[in-house]
């Protein structure tokens, strides 16, 4: 029986034995190793070139036997959590292999702790030979190459190559958003990504019409488990599967491909359905942690009409407004009752709650409301303010339409006025303002002028210089907002009120409907406070606009010959007592 001997030189290099190796070539390359660099790094790094490297090795040594490959394709060297390697890890404790080869140690791995910890602690408890081509390390012949200062040195360079290349990656995902490229792999739903220009969207047309379909049964007051299931009883595919359909090389899981609440709550959420591009949403918590966080809103990255909107801006406003509204369903209805989220109680301010009659043939006729605090914490802080929906409907219905007609006859007004070579502005007043604003502006701006000359001679210390000068620089900021917006003012008057008017304008829109809905409602209505005794005060959006289109009509009232009747109107409407 041949006797297995190990044989040591002066210098601890140990001479071949007959023991058999059995070894794993592990290969791999990321992102961020495949750039196109002038020195050629993508070919000597590639999976191929690797191969190559390992098989010639083994070629030239007898004693290693091959018995497997293990290749991570496109994964980072910051983590050990990849595919092929958590396989070879495994072989290594199912005995199938006891020798790890690699070109080099930057394909290992590229951080430092975890790859000690691999190389120090895990293979030489393991008894696992480990070879690393080209930094002339093999933990059999040569023990002493492992325990290396070069070999610790070399780790954190490759780690710090790894946070380099990482904060490489970041700054440029930064620029691009910046510069509104739109750079997520696959395009929102609804979109696709322009085949010319990558970084832009184009429209999908049948995706796109889905988004419309969800927005306006949303705005008519279906909620989002209505829209669930009206959406899969069309058999239209979930926008995940849809991907999948779209795209052949989209491999994720999307389940059953149906619909469900929370892919509609967020498709009605995002803003990029109305032509802003969003992104910086999320970002990675280190190049060494495969976890992402959320940011806040305000640092994310947004290009406002960066591509063709698939909703128009004014019924995505109007969702988000009936999105904050605390409202809920009962589980057997698809849909919101028409003022949930609506009333108030006018003299505790909390809000009004749904009460189903208790008599069953009246459920189908009305329903009725009732004061929150009395209804379930104490009868002692309020009273009921009951008011029935089909009462409470016909008042609101009533009153808007009264205010419609409002907006008609105001608009048909101001577009006389506007008519008029003398029709008065407010400019003058505006102008004084502006006036006042810019000398302000060139006073803080003076001080900011002496602040490092009174540093320098010594009349502020450093932290006082400090102090003043963010104080007067928010100042600055603040005055120049001001004058920004009076600028703009002045501008806006001087061509007169017109359609324009956010009062006149979204009042209009509804001037020839015949039922009370909730897309109106989120549309004109801000609130609606109900009194004891059967009194309601309807309190309107767009009260400032309202207010400059009155102003603007009583001081040109004697341009045209009707303004009087129509101020008188307006009085009338605005001050009269609202009952059901």
């Amino acid at each position: 029986m041949a006797r297995v001997s190990k044989y040591f030189l002066d210098d601890n290099r140990a001479l071949p034995s007959t023991r058999k190796w059995k070894a794993g070539l592990y290969l791999r390359l990321s992102k961020e190793d495949g750039d196109n660099d002038e020195d050629g790094k993508t070919e000597s790094d590639s999976i191929v070139n690797q191969r190559l490297i390992c098989e010639n090795f083994l070629a030239d040594n007898f004693d290693i036997d091959f018995a497997d490959e293990y290749v991570d394709d496109g994964y980072s060297g910051s983590t050990f959590d990849r595919p092929d390697f958590v396989r070879l890890i495994e072989d290594i404790r199912l005995g199938r292999i006891n020798c790890v080869i690699v070109k080099d140690l930057s394909r290992f791995g590229r951080s430092y702790l975890d790859a000690g910890q691999y190389l120090e602690i895990f293979f030489p408890m393991m008894d696992i030979r480990f070879i690393s081509i080209l930094d002339n390390i093999d933990s059999f012949l040569d023990p002493r190459s492992m325990s290396d200062i070069t070999v610790s040195f070399k780790n954190i360079m490759n780690e710090e190559y790894c946070r380099d290349i990482s904060k490489k990656i970041r700054s440029t995902f930064v620029a691009k958003r910046e510069n509104g490229e739109y750079i997520c792999g696959f395009a929102l739903y609804g979109y696709v990504r322009d085949p010319v220009n990558r970084g832009q969207l184009l429209i999908d047309p049948e995706a796109a019409e889905n988004v419309r379909m969800i927005f306006s049964l949303y705005a008519q007051g279906m909620s989002y488990r209505g829209i669930t299931f009206h959406l899969n009883s069309l058999g239209i595919p979930s926008p995940a599967k849809y991907k999948s359909m779209k795209y052949p090389n989209y491999n994720k899981s999307f389940g059953l491909g149906i619909w469900n609440i929370e892919t509609v709550r967020s498709i009605l959420k995002n803003r990029m359905f109305v032509g802003d591009l969003v992104q910086g949403k999320y970002e990675k918590i280190s190049h060494k942690i495969n976890k992402i966080r959320r940011l806040d809103e305000g640092r994310w990255v947004i290009v406002e009409n960066h591509h063709e909107p698939i909703v128009d801006r004014e019924l995505y406003t109007s969702v988000q407004r009936m999105m904050s509204r605390k409202t809920r369903i009962s589980p057997k209805s698809k849909e919101l009752a028409l003022f949930s989220g609506f009333l108030v109680c006018a003299d505790c301010g909390h809000k009004l709650v749904k009460r189903n009659p208790s008599q069953e043939k009246f459920r189908e006729a009305y329903h009725y409301y009732t004061c929150s605090t009395y209804d379930s914490k104490t009868k002692n802080a309020c009273s009921r303010h009951t008011t029935r929906s089909d009462v409470l409907e016909k008042v609101v219905y009533a009153v808007i339409t009264k205010y419609i007609d409002l907006a008609v006859n105001m608009d048909e007004l101001i577009k006389k006025i506007n008519l008029s070579p003398k029709k008065i502005t407010i400019t003058s007043k505006l102008k004084v303002s502006l006036e006042n604003k810019e000398r302000e502006r060139k006073k803080i701006e003076s001080y900011l002028m002496d602040l490092y000359p009174d540093l320098k001679n010594g009349l502020l210390s450093k932290e006082q210089y400090v102090q003043l000068k963010d104080k007067y620089e928010r100042e600055l900021k603040d005055v120049s907002t001001v004058i920004q917006n009076l600028s703009s003012e002045i501008k806006k008057d001087n061509e007169g009120i017109d359609g324009k008017n956010p009062f006149i304008s979204n009042f209009l829109r509804f001037r020839n409907f015949d039922k009370l809905t909730r897309e109106i409602l989120i549309a004109l209505v801000d609130v609606i406070y109900v009194h004891e005794g059967g009194k309601y005060e309807i309190c309107f959006k767009f009260r400032d606009a309202f207010q400059d289109a009155i102003n603007y009509i009583q001081a040109n009232k004697n341009l045209v010959s009707n303004s009087a009747e129509i101020l008188k109107r307006i009085s009338t409407t605005t001050n009269m007592e609202v009952s059901g």
